[in-house]
């Protein structure tokens, strides 16, 4: 059976009344036949059955034995730093999303979790920066926002001799694009806010793992921290699902059409989109992932936080929002938005400049996008004649 069609076909029928649509249980409560007998189902923290169809959805999406949902993408994360103590290490990689650095750094160390950071792209410093506390290892693949590439095989590898858990955000290529469980990992997280749910109309987060023994972990963690995902935003969840496949595959191919035409420009720097052959790890990109995703990030030939400004200010389909993944493209300045909160020395190391632009491609038509890109690129030469 082919992914659009397992998808389909997984997402359950009613059984009550054939409804084809999975039905939103709105309620808190359950009633029992009798203390401690009931259909499966006794609070809704504990569970609810639209929630239900999502995380078993969401398991079978990422080959995993066991998905959850969360009320955000950063309360899935804090769910799976928790299976950490006091002492414990974990090793994460350097061009982090901006919340999870803030959760790690500001919440975590203070309770005893150190966190070091690497340039996970390059397993030689991954295998050197291991040591004897390290529990956890923290991919994102593809980074945000630069778009590095760690290889995840490699890395399960290292993390499987050392003992140590390796977690993968998979937000950026999503399950139709990577599955890093197959690939060794030994848990998945999403911001499901993100590609998973793709119109931009709520907040939600996934932790899919392995195997069922960790699996029992994460969701004696959900049940007793309680940051569980609503029943209406389960459903919506699914309904985005459902369409996954499809949105992906546009996303990633406006976004190839839209690195190219970046490449060309002469007031472009860099231009971060692993779709490229000029990408560090593009052959491990090609390896691993079946498309390489909707979102490009650029930075200027003229490192100006001003200018960068002016250009995110002026697009006309490009709209200046924080956030990624729906179906209208969104531009934003990560190091006054998404990445505000990591200081700049550490944004620096990691390549984060204050000239870098992340784009999240959508599903308008590539030409119109890439002609809003050109007018507004063509309208700072100025600017840059006059700086330099």
């Amino acid at each position: 059976m082919q992914e659009q069609t397992k998808i389909l076909h997984h997402i359950p029928v009613d059984k009550l009344t054939g409804a084809i649509s999975v039905p939103i249980y709105q309620t808190s409560t359950f009633v029992q036949e009798e203390p401690g007998v009931h259909k499966g189902f006794d609070y809704a923290r504990s569970n609810n059955p639209t929630r239900k169809a999502l995380e078993d959805l969401i398991a079978v999406l990422e080959h995993g034995s066991n998905g959850y949902a969360f009320a955000s993408g950063l309360a899935a994360i804090d769910a799976v730093v928790k299976l950490l103590k006091t002492g414990d290490e974990i090793l994460a990689v350097d061009d982090i999303y901006g919340g999870a650095f803030r959760l790690f750094t500001h919440i975590y160390q203070k309770f005893g979790i150190k966190v070091n950071y690497v340039d996970t792209s390059n397993i030689k410093k991954v295998e050197e920066a291991i040591t004897p506390q390290t529990k956890l290892i923290w991919l994102e693949s593809p980074t945000n926002p630069t778009l590095k590439i760690s290889d995840i095989e490699a890395i399960a590898k290292i993390a499987k001799s050392k003992h140590c858990l390796l977690c993968v955000d998979n937000t950026f290529a999503s399950p139709a694009s990577q599955k890093p469980l197959e690939l060794g990992a030994d848990i998945v997280v999403h911001s499901a806010t993100k590609y998973l749910s793709g119109h931009s109309d709520l907040i939600a987060g996934i932790v899919v793992t392995r195997t069922p023994e960790l699996g029992e972990k994460i969701k004696f963690i959900q049940n007793a921290s309680g940051a569980i995902l609503a029943p209406f935003d389960s459903w919506l969840v699914i309904r985005g699902i459902e369409t996954l496949q499809l949105r992906v595959r546009q996303h990633s191919e406006n976004a190839q059409a839209i690195a190219e035409f970046l490449a060309k420009q002469d007031v472009v720097q860099n231009v971060y989109y692993p779709g490229l052959p000029s990408h560090h790890n593009h052959a491990i990109a090609k390896k691993q992932q079946k498309y390489f995703g909707g979102v490009v990030a650029f930075d200027l030939a003229i490192d100006d936080k001003e200018i960068a400004s002016k250009i995110v200010s002026s697009t006309t389909y490009f709209k200046l929002a924080e956030s990624l993944g729906g179906v209208k493209s969104l531009i934003c300045l990560p190091c006054e938005m998404t990445h505000k909160s990591i200081p700049s020395e550490i944004r620096y190391q990691a390549g984060v400049k204050d000239s870098l632009i992340r784009l999240s491609v959508g599903l308008e038509d590539a030409e119109d996008l890439i002609a809003d890109l050109k007018q507004v690129l063509g309208a700072i030469k100025t600017s840059f004649v006059h700086t330099v």
